[in-house]
């Protein structure tokens, strides 16, 4: 999953340029990049999220600390 993210917002980025460079910024453009780019974002979020839960060190070091 993280590694389908970065290839996404990777895609993204040489898209946009290649957009910017022949100026094709029509509406649909915009927001067709868009939404790809908040599909990447999303899930590298998902990502980050079910390594978190899952993570039980991180749940032993945050309830022995102190504070």
């Amino acid at each position: 999953m993280e590694k389908t993210g970065y290839i996404i917002l990777i895609m993204v980025a040489i898209i946009w340029i290649i957009a910017w460079i022949v100026g094709m910024f029509e509406n649909i453009w915009l927001g067709i990049i868009g939404l790809v780019t908040i599909v990447g974002l999303g899930l590298l979020f998902i990502k980050a999220l079910t390594d978190r839960l899952a993570s039980k060190k991180d749940d032993k070091y945050s309830r022995d600390v102190k504070k």
